[in-house]
Formats: C-alpha cells, sequence, structure tokens
C-alpha cells in the first residue's frame, strides 16, 4: 500500500494558494482515477483506490500545514506501512514555476510540512516538489506563498496537474525519470537541472615586449660592445683618437 499525501492548508480561504499545489495535485488524482468519496480519518481527509495494481491512500492533513505530519503519522501507524511506502506532493520556492523534482529523502528546505512530515514519519519518503518560483527577496515569500496563482499561471499549471494525473502509476512504480519527463513535457520546462557553465580557465600572460626596440632588435640579442685592445686595428683606434686629442 501507498500513501500519497498532498500538503496544504484546508479551507475555502487557501485553496487556490500557491502553497497548496500539493491539494490541488492530489484532487487531480482523484478526479482522474477511480478513487472512493472523500471522508475524514487521521485528521484528514482521504480517499481509497488502486494504482498500477497497488492499493494507494490519497490523503490531505486538516490539521494546517504547520502540523501535516501529525495526520500521515496515524495513517502510517494504523496500516503498518514504512516511510518508503509515503508519496508526499508539495510546493517548492527553489524550483521555477512548473519543474519538478522527484527524489528520496533530503532535507526540508525550510518547508514546515516536510518539517512536520521528518518528525513523525522520519525522512526516508518519497518526494514530489513542485515548483511555484521565489518572488525574489526574502520578505516577500509568505506574501507569495500564500497568495493564489494568478490566472496567467494556468499556462503551466493545469497542464502540469494534468500530466500528473495521467502518469500517476509511474508515480507508483517509482518510476521516477520517466514521470518527470512527461511532466517536463507538458509544461515546456527541463527536465533536469540546467548544467552551470563551466568558466573558462584563464588565458596564461603574455610576456611584455621590450618597449622602444623594433622587431628586428627584439629578435636579435643584446651583444655586449667591446673594443679592441691589441692588434692593428687597436692601433688604428689609437692614432684615430690621438689625432683627434691632438686638433
Amino acid at each position: 500500500m501507498k500513501i500519497i499525501v498532498g500538503l496544504g492548508n484546508p479551507g475555502p480561504k487557501y485553496a487556490g494558494n500557491r502553497h497548496n499545489i500539493g491539494f490541488m495535485a492530489v484532487d487531480a488524482l482523484h478526479r482522474r482515477h477511480a478513487f472512493g468519496p472523500w471522508t475524514r480519518k487521521f485528521k484528514a481527509e482521504i480517499s481509497e483506490g488502486e494504482l498500477a495494481g497497488e492499493k494507494v491512500l490519497l490523503l490531505k492533513p486538516q490539521t494546517f500545514m504547520n502540523l501535516s505530519g501529525e495526520a500521515v503519522g496515524e495513517a502510517v501507524r494504523f496500516y503498518k506501512l514504512a516511510p518508503g511506502d509515503i508519496i508526499a506532493i508539495y510546493d517548492e520556492l527553489d524550483l521555477a514555476p512548473g519543474r519538478a523534482r522527484l527524489k528520496t529523502g533530503g532535507g526540508h528546505g525550510g518547508h514546515n510540512g516536510i518539517k512536520s512530515l521528518d518528525a513523525h514519519c522520519g525522512k526516508d519518503y518519497r518526494r514530489l516538489r513542485l515548483g511555484i518560483g521565489h518572488p525574489g527577496a526574502k520578505e516577500l515569500v509568505n506574501n507569495h506563498v500564500l497568495g493564489d496563482f494568478a490566472k496567467a499561471d494556468a499556462v503551466w499549471l493545469e497542464p502540469l496537474l494534468d500530466a500528473l494525473a495521467d502518469n500517476a502509476e509511474m508515480l507508483v512504480r517509482a518510476e521516477d525519470s520517466q514521470l518527470l519527463n512527461k511532466l517536463a513535457l507538458a509544461t515546456g520546462a527541463p527536465a533536469e537541472p540546467d548544467a552551470p557553465a563551466r568558466p573558462k580557465p584563464p588565458a596564461p600572460p603574455s610576456a611584455p615586449k621590450p618597449a622602444g626596440k623594433s622587431h628586428i632588435r627584439q629578435a636579435r640579442p643584446d651583444v655586449p660592445k667591446m673594443l679592441p685592445t691589441t692588434g692593428p686595428m687597436a692601433d688604428m683606434l689609437k692614432r684615430m683618437f690621438a689625432k683627434k686629442d691632438g686638433d
């Protein structure tokens, strides 16, 4: 059995919030597949069904985001499941809108819902993070996550949720790379992180050119100028300078 939990805040006030994309994803799965009606149990709304030949419990905690782990923990203990049987779907500030990442374990990244799941269920559960983008400044984060999606976001949000619902069996079978490719194709977002550009190694410094010399002089080493002290040439030079001194 698998538990697919979408994280969000209960009530109509929060229904369209970016922070509630986990609820929206689970609702999309519920609409697309043969799940039973929503009922209340484990401090959550739950619905039972089957995907990829396996029993699946859809779960939306009704405890508010910061206490999401209480609901999931109760369900895990009731069904005697392990952390690896949990799939959590939630919003991710550090991913661009429309991008998705899927992994097992990891840190909470400051997400209060994930902090609560870690505390009640351990960390070794699967995490499907759906990007909502970052507003650009820390002081804007709260209003961003608790603000509603804009109408323009429908361009990527609806295809993302539809693709996730269409390929939900891949999620249950842990066909992670295939699922991420499907989501990327639906939204036009890259399936994998962009490879960072490798900086080019700096060019070696060129040797400075000697100032005030032609290219001919540069190609020819300077030779110390030596005057002969013996021989015919020396005698001639002595006579020349002696004559000049006597003028």
